[in-house]
């Protein structure tokens, strides 16, 4: 059983997969960093914000984000976070993604892992443990991707406009404004942006105000509130777009009891 550890103190150790659980306090951050195994981070309890210099990943309560081995990032929680990490070897993730995605949990999944988080470090390959971990891995390769990346622009001036917006939406502002900003013409601000990010720069914008959203939720704050804080009309239309991305209202989609 290992809690409220970084996987430096236990790397070494002679199992392909091990399992660790983490309680963080509010608006805990974990500074930019990178290891030798691969990660799912599974928010038990908590949101969770994941960042890498390609985007942004926001994990809702009772999801996980998958993180590759060698890839730098920080992690930052919205409110009292458990976590349950599991991490992998770069030899034991054959046919896992090599990007980062956030994942849907599935009932056995949860399960999985709040068992695993109690094992002992050196489990034993033939036991009922190590049957565990393996059933671990498989059900790891068949969970759903979630619509919850945010790609960041390499262009600088573009990357500084973005994460202003992250971090203070302005939802009234244009593509005009945005592209005056950085002294482009409407045209070419718009083929640098979807160059840059693979996304218009309305489909970005949604995507972004969700992520501005979701952790002002998880922190109870009313939906009417957010909604007409970042633009919209009524708390309706933020609900229908949050519908239509997520598949779920925000009360529900947030409380983790939909199909993963």
């Amino acid at each position: 059983m290992v809690r409220d550890s970084r996987i430096e103190a236990v790397d070494a150790i002679d199992r392909p997969m091990v399992a660790i659980r983490n309680d963080y306090p509010p608006d805990h951050a974990v500074e930019p960093h990178h290891h030798r195994r691969a990660q799912l981070l599974y928010g038990a309890r908590g949101a969770i914000q994941v960042t890498t210099v390609r985007g942004t990943w926001v994990v809702p309560p009772q999801r996980a984000v998958w993180i590759p081995s060698g890839v730098q990032h920080d992690v930052r929680v919205i409110g009292a976070t458990i976590t349950c990490s599991l991490f992998i070897v770069p030899e034991a993730c054959q046919g896992l993604p090599a990007i980062c995605q956030v994942v849907g949990i599935t009932p056995l999944m949860r399960s999985l892992l709040l068992e695993a988080v109690d094992l002992p470090l050196d489990y034993q390959y033939e036991a009922r443990d190590g049957v565990l971990m393996a059933l671990l891995a498989h059900e790891m390769r068949r969970l759903a991707v979630l619509p919850l990346a945010l790609p960041l622009p390499r262009h600088s001036g573009l990357a500084r406009r973005c994460n202003a917006f992250l971090a203070n939406p302005t939802p009234h502002e244009t593509i005009d404004d945005w592209a005056a900003a950085l002294g482009q013409s409407r045209r070419s601000f718009t083929r640098l942006f979807r160059h840059e990010t693979g996304l218009s720069f309305a489909a970005w914008r949604r995507q972004a105000c969700l992520f501005a959203a979701l952790p002002r939720l998880v922190a109870g704050e009313p939906v009417t509130t957010v909604a007409i804080d970042l633009g919209y009309d009524n708390p309706a239309a933020f609900t229908a777009m949050f519908k239509r991305i997520l598949g779920a209202a925000p009360s529900r989609y947030l409380e983790g009891d939909i199909a993963a």
